[in-house]
């Protein structure tokens, strides 16, 4: 006879309610740790994307992804010209907000190197990539857009070709993707009385020129002597794409990273508070059912074994109602949530320590009950 199952058998309602609270919990912990998984593939997603050995970004910068970054598009053609370079094009990204449908959008836009660089890379859910130098876009999906849709930016209307997944800046922005000379235009693009402003205070209308040039070598063995030929230019740095991403994380995750962690943190501790009560008040509720089983000669075994596997089920329950929720509501969060093998193996080892560390006040009040609580009525 196993007396724990039977004691939880004879509660089984208010250990299942317990099991689901806790489960909660333990959901929001699992998300925790997915969300920062997906903010770290969400920030590398564009530099993954462009699939390039090097970036040649302004000098004294970290590049477009860091922090503000102008290079004139010439750079392209120098770049070219460097033994060992395979391929060199512009690259461009900034971030606006077009009203489409009495709705305020928000995306980062990339200009692609026409005809070179068709979009081919990217990956797409419908539609096909870029086939003309003008006035068509690819964008991703979370930015709610159909084939065949107009959206206006600038002064021109770009008829949406293509839906991508996974599309998405650092800041989990939906991307959209537009020739090199179309993102050009859509950035010097002003309204009417904003240019007769402009013109009228002397302001260049200039091209702004491009924030990045994109550089693939012929193979990796000639990588670092690119690398160490175009360094010595004066007027830019330049850097890997493992440098990129590098900066992508320290500036704009590590923060998070921060505070996701201790926010899991302080969520394991509050479970391990909710199981300790929980198993605790259990034990001190069958007290008698304790001292009868001393009286009558049960080993201490027996007690402390009844009380860490209700201890461990009650977690394990959890886990499950974790399990299931995360199945069910992490695909309807507005930003990615990835929940990995990892993710579950770690997780699944705390709700064990939770329910070892949080049996121990109960075994202790255990321990403690005579056998002659029985006898006293």
């Amino acid at each position: 006879m196993n007396l724990a199952y039977r004691d939880i058998a004879h509660q089984w309602q208010r250990f299942l309610a317990t099991g689901v609270g806790l489960g909660l919990l333990f959901t929001i912990v699992l998300a925790m740790g997915g969300i920062y998984k997906g903010m770290v593939v969400e920030a590398t997603a564009l530099v993954d994307t462009m699939q390039t050995d090097l970036w040649i970004v302004q000098k004294g910068t970290r590049g477009p992804f860091a922090e503000r970054s102008v290079i004139p598009e010439s750079l392209e053609t120098r770049a070219r010209a460097v033994p060992g370079v395979s391929s060199s094009r512009p690259f461009s990204t900034f971030t606006i907000q077009p009203v489409h449908n009495s709705k305020t959008l928000r995306l980062s836009l990339v200009g692609l190197s026409w005809p070179e660089d068709r979009g081919e890379r990217l990956t797409l859910e419908k539609g096909r990539f870029l086939s003309t130098p003008h006035d068509e876009i690819v964008v991703d999906k979370t930015l709610g857009l159909s084939i065949g849709e107009s959206l206006r930016l600038g002064d021109r209307d770009y008829r949406v070709v293509g839906i991508g997944k996974g599309l998405v800046a650092s800041g989990g922005d939906a991307l959209g993707f537009v020739t090199e000379r179309d993102a050009d235009l859509i950035q010097r693009y002003l309204a009417p009385e904003a240019l007769r402003v402009a013109r009228a205070g002397g302001i260049s209308l200039s091209s702004p020129g491009v924030s990045a040039v994109l550089v693939n070598v012929k193979d990796k063995a000639t990588l670092e002597f690119v690398r160490g030929h175009i360094a010595k230019w004066d007027d830019i740095d330049v850097y890997t794409t493992d440098q990129q991403k590098s900066f992508l994380l320290e500036g704009v995750i590590d923060k998070a990273r921060r505070q996701i962690g201790l926010f899991r943190a302080l969520l394991a501790i509050v479970s391990g508070i909710v199981v300790s009560l929980v198993i605790f008040n259990m034990t001190v509720s069958k007290a008698r059912e304790i001292a009868l089983l001393k009286l009558m000669g049960a080993k201490l075994s027996l007690v402390v074994g009844m009380i860490v596997k209700q201890s461990l089920t009650l977690s394990l329950l959890a886990f499950g109602v974790a399990l299931l929720l995360s199945q069910v509501a992490f695909p309807a969060f507005p930003r990615r949530v990835i929940v990995g093998r990892e993710e579950l193996i770690v997780s699944f080892a705390l709700s064990i320590a939770i329910a070892l560390l949080a049996s121990i006040a109960a075994v202790r009040r255990a321990l403690r009950i005579p056998a002659t609580t029985i006898l006293a009525g």
